[in-house]
């Protein structure tokens, strides 16, 4: 059965498509569409568990039912009603709809919930001969993407978000997001021989995400996943999906990392995640001012997430601070300096030109990601 081609739907933060589309190539997933902030790709019914597992760089994974044309409700009934939403769908599921609408004539966003729900269950009270579907089973969330007036119908097979990996249950002010850190860390292209130190680690993301890529960690190895229990998926292919990645864990990296901060209840968050997240072995957390660091005569690599100037400090404050920033760097030679911060000003403030800047998202708030990796002295 795991044979079966079907189609899912990866998506992402904006500026994550390549990365994103590399790591499903390397599940055996053949790409058929890339937009933004989404990839549809193909493979077997196994491929689920080994996408939810796996995939670094995705914020959810959706089993894509089919797309159709919809510049009226009557084109998305009707195109919705189509799909065989059976073939997963018991008799007794439950089945909420939710969804957005870009750039379409279709805009209200609950009008299109209440037209795609009615059109489910019209299909689904035909199949199965009930005037009226009980919704007690299993939840299988609807997931609507309207675009230019073509709709995407799917299932989202996560749950919880994939950028939660299960190792940050307690968190700090103005977190990063998981996904986002672990761009930055394979942008920053880390290294076994190379120190990785993040001067403001706040709940030690960075640094986490760097130690699990070099180890090989799974993300959502340790968690579970909605899709789990849709019979329509193999149950073995969970645990299979599981042990392969389990089997891929470097015992003997000797890959290192420096997470610290001026605050000690964020050590003490970043030391207890680097914990639950089984890489406690290769960073080093300790409290230190960021103005501070030093080279300790090692080859070293920052990738950092300094305050924006808004939850954190304020703007004025932040622009002095990557005035410094700039100052306290420069100690450090030829290290490479990766720091993603909403500032358009932040080369000026810091001293240097940049020799990459890399458009990101920090959730909704579009970043600046300034790369200085170029020997700085002539």
């Amino acid at each position: 059965m795991s044979e079966t081609k079907v189609r899912y739907t990866a998506t992402c933060l904006f500026g994550l498509e390549g990365l994103l589309g590399e790591e499903i190539e390397a599940l055996g997933c053949e790409r058929i569409e890339n937009i933004d902030g989404r990839i549809t790709f193909e493979g077997d019914l196994s491929a689920a568990a080994r996408a939810s597992v796996r995939l670094r760089f995705a914020e959810r994974l959706y089993l894509n039912l089919g797309s159709f044309e919809a510049k009226t409700f009557s084109d998305l009934f009707d195109g919705t009603k189509e799909l065989p939403w059976e073939d997963w769908i018991g008799r007794e599921d439950e089945f909420p709809v939710t969804g957005h609408s870009v750039k379409s004539g279709l805009f209200s966003v609950p009008d299109c919930q209440k037209i795609i729900k009615k059109a489910v269950s019209v299909r689904l009270g035909e199949k199965y001969g009930l005037a009226r579907l009980p919704e007690t089973g299993t939840r299988y969330r609807i997931e609507f993407f309207l675009f230019k007036d073509r709709a995407s119908l799917m299932i989202d097979l996560s749950g919880t978000p994939l950028h939660k990996r299960g190792y940050r249950p307690e968190t700090v002010d103005a977190p990063i997001r998981e996904t986002l850190a672990a761009a930055m860390v394979r942008l920053a292209r880390p290294r076994e021989d190379v120190l990785l130190w993040d001067p403001f680690c706040g709940s030690g993301t960075i640094a986490i995400e760097a130690a699990m890529q070099m180890k090989r960690i799974a993300p959502g190895l340790n968690r579970t996943f909605a899709a789990e229990d849709f019979p329509g998926f193999p149950a073995s292919s969970w645990k299979d999906a599981r042990e392969e990645a389990r089997a891929d864990i470097l015992t003997d990296s000797g890959f290192e990392a420096y997470a610290t901060d001026i605050d000690p209840k964020c050590v003490a968050v970043a030391e207890a995640s680097a914990e639950r997240a089984g890489v406690k072995d290769r960073i080093n957390v300790f409290q230190m001012d960021a103005l501070d660091i030093d080279t300790m005569g090692r080859r070293g690599t920052v990738v950092t997430n300094p305050p924006y100037g808004d939850r954190l400090l304020t703007r004025e404050e932040a622009d002095d601070l990557y005035r410094a920033m700039g100052q306290a760097f420069s100690r450090l030679g030829r290290w490479q300096i990766y720091v993603i911060t909403q500032s358009e000003d932040f080369q000026k403030l810091y001293g240097r030109r940049a020799d990459k800047i890399r458009k990101l998202y920090n959730g909704m708030i579009p970043c600046y990601y300034y790369q200085f990796f170029k020997n700085p002295r002539p």
